[in-house]
């Protein structure tokens, strides 16, 4: 009897200390939760099920988060890019003498001031998509600008096109910042840039389409322009997709519907290595001026300005280019769905060989670069009825998006904490903006049709890229190795908790020995960061890949 009532009293011991430390540990989840409100911790916390999961499990949460997020990405940024680039083939169609346009500079600036919207309207639309759903973001985002295409029919001069074009642009910024931070929230970083190159790709793949449509238009004869029907058709489409993404498109793994509860903490806790947070509606200004400082970012930031460069001639003067080889203005635009094919496949091929291939990234960006090189100097130098050559040069000239969708995917992959990492993917915007603004302006109609000084620009620009690209290998190569040699390991437990940069990780796994060191030196510096009871052990290394 003796016997059986010591053990009772220990096992009454052992459950009041379990249930001790189960309040303590909800407690610090509670704390954690209100300190760095990552929505993700929830998740966790409230998840009482197996922890671990098999290499199976995971698989099949990926492959569902890539049939239900993927198909509505891909089509969105079709769609925007079909949008955007209307300009071009509707100037094919008399858009250029309907708004008086031939005159000086006024059809090259007309595509750049798209992009000075661009600049305007990215911040604060990646801020409403950390505050508000991103679903409801992206879909009012959509609709407004579809509205606002429609309105291009109703111009009748080159200044009110202007000013559709400005307001274009500014409903168009928020999409491709929006989409980066919905990739990183539902991918490993080893697996965002195959995903970003899906989407990206598009851009190629909806050139085989459009002129179609533009074709079958062109033969229009009504009371308008056959222009003025492209805009409205194009806006009307954009519209009804805004339906679609609002009801259909998954926001992150926390608030996607069709996932159950082992799915969803999967999809969730299967993150941590990203060392950045889900779900986060508050801005932190320590990441702000973290990002500032930080040498990678503006490395990318001048790439995706040097890059871009290049899409002016692409985006804005391509049916122009190929009818200057003595094309009719509707056999110019059926010719430019090769164009389409070639450059959507490159811009799939590159972020998939990233993906299969290690330590490849930055080499791939250059290797893009190059095939831009080749194809401008090909316009540039090639004698006028050389058309096998010009077109194949027109054909590669866009091979830069490949190397683009890479340079998106690294970015994204080497940053992390939510804050940042939104707005790095504001900051790469910006560049890639500033890049398509100045690249129209640099063809000139007096230099048609070789374009002789927008071509050596291009040239130069796509050089100075490729060798930025090693350069930011380099960094990273060099970061790892002082980590590396600094004893860091990378572990993952805490890393909603946290919401740590990829430069407060390194301070955090060296919190203890490095703050009684600078405490020895009445350093104060950092304190909050250094001053943690645990490591939290979490290291990101720059991906060279």
């Amino acid at each position: 009897m003796a016997d059986s009532m010591k053990m009772e009293a220990i096992q009454a011991e052992d459950a009041t200390k379990k249930q001790a430390e189960a309040t303590t540990e909800l407690q610090k989840t509670n704390t954690v939760d209100t300190i760095h409100h990552d929505e993700a911790m929830k998740v966790l916390a409230n998840y009482t099920g197996d922890e671990t999961w098999t290499e199976k499990e995971e698989q099949n949460v990926k492959r569902k988060i890539d049939r239900r997020l993927l198909p509505i990405l891909c089509a969105t940024y079709g769609l925007q890019y079909y949008d955007k680039a209307m300009l071009s083939q509707a100037a094919l169609f008399g858009l250029r003498t309907d708004l008086d346009l031939t005159v000086g500079n006024r059809y090259s600036f007309s595509a750049s001031i798209f992009y000075l919207g661009f600049i305007v309207g990215a911040y604060p639309a990646i801020v409403m998509a950390q505050r508000f759903p991103i679903e409801r973001v992206a879909s009012g985002i959509v609709c407004v600008w579809g509205i606002c295409l429609m309105c291009t029919a109703a111009c009748h001069n080159w200044q009110s096109l202007y000013a559709q074009r400005f307001f274009l642009g500014f409903l168009e910024s928020g999409v491709s910042p929006m989409f980066m931070l919905v990739v990183g929230q539902f991918y490993k970083k080893d697996e965002q840039a195959l995903r970003m190159g899906a989407w990206y790709c598009c851009t190629g793949y909806v050139s085989i389409v459009s002129p179609l449509i533009n074709y079958g238009l062109g033969h229009i004869k009504g009371a308008l322009s056959p222009w003025r029907y492209m805009y409205l058709v194009a806006g009307a489409l954009t519209i009804l997709w805004s339906v679609v993404i609002l009801f259909f498109m998954p926001p992150d793994p926390i608030r996607a519907k069709g996932f159950d509860e082992r799915e969803r903490y999967i999809a969730v806790a299967r993150l941590r290595t990203n060392n950045a947070g889900v779900r986060n509606k508050h801005f932190k200004k320590e990441q702000l001026f973290e990002l500032l400082l930080d040498v990678k970012f503006w490395i990318v930031f001048c790439m995706a300005f040097l890059i871009m460069i290049a899409n002016g001639p692409v985006s804005t003067f391509t049916p122009i280019i190929i009818a200057s080889f003595g094309f009719n203005t509707l056999n110019s635009l059926l010719l430019v769905m090769p164009a389409g094919l070639i450059i959507g496949t490159i811009e799939w091929v590159a972020p998939y060989v990233a993906y299969k291939v290690p330590k490849m990234r930055a080499y791939l960006v250059a290797i893009c670069e190059i095939g831009t090189i080749v194809a401008s100097l090909l316009l540039w130098l090639l004698p006028r009825d050389s058309t096998g050559g010009l077109l194949f040069g027109a054909y590669i000239l866009a091979s830069f998006g490949g190397g683009y969708a890479v340079l998106m995917g690294m970015q994204i992959a080497n940053t992390a904490g939510y804050t940042k990492r939104s707005l790095a993917s504001s900051g790469i915007f910006v560049g890639y903006c500033l890049g398509n603004f100045v690249g129209p302006l640099l063809f000139k109609p007096e230099d048609a049709p070789r374009y002789a000084p927008g071509f050596l620009a291009v040239v130069i620009t796509s050089i100075v890229s490729a060798i930025l690209s090693l350069v930011y290998r380099m960094i990273c190569v060099w970061e790892n190795k002082k980590r590396d040699k600094a004893g860091t390991l990378e572990a993952f437990e805490h890393a909603y908790e946290d919401d740590l940069t990829d430069k407060m990780v390194c301070r955090v796994v060296l919190g203890p020995l490095l703050f009684q060191a600078l405490k020895s030196l009445d350093y104060v510096a950092d304190l909050d960061c250094f001053h943690r009871t645990r490591s939290s052990g979490i290291h990101s290394r720059a991906y060279t890949d």
